[in-house]
């Protein structure tokens, strides 16, 4: 297997991790997998295979410990912003934002490897949660 889709592999994993945070993988989740992971060729891979088609759970600390691996000690820019891009994507997917999963995201920001604890940071965070949720709202 390819480091490529080792990684693919890996946000697919986390992904599906987020969609269990509130307990259950709503139908709207489990249609934007499916497609993420058809979109990335991975869909028919076999550790997937499970979890794409809703025959095993993924427990918090399970999702929590794939994220620390996949974005290391010191998390390059372009990873984070692309597994935030990619969560937000299947958070906002069934139009409700569960408490585990605003608390994740709330978990995730303190990994943003430009975190610097300004002001200016916490202003330009402010900002993407309202991209995002505008083009929620707007989609």
């Amino acid at each position: 297997m390819s480091k490529t889709s080792s990684n693919v592999i890996q946000l697919l994993k986390i992904l599906i991790g987020v969609a269990w945070l509130d307990g259950t993988v709503q139908q709207a989740e489990q249609v934007y997998l499916r497609k993420i992971a058809h979109d990335k060729g991975v869909e028919e891979d076999p550790e997937l295979q499970p979890w794409l088609h809703g025959l095993r759970s993924v427990s918090k600390e399970e999702c929590y410990a794939w994220v620390a691996d996949y974005l290391g000690k010191k998390p390059h820019a372009k990873a984070y912003q692309q597994l935030l891009e990619d969560l937000s994507g299947l958070i906002y997917s069934d139009g409700d934002v569960a408490q585990e999963e605003a608390k994740f995201l709330t978990q995730l920001q303190k990994l943003d490897p430009s975190n610097t604890d300004t002001p200016q940071f916490s202003r330009s965070v402010t900002q993407a949660i309202q991209k995002l949720y505008q083009r929620w709202i707007n989609s």
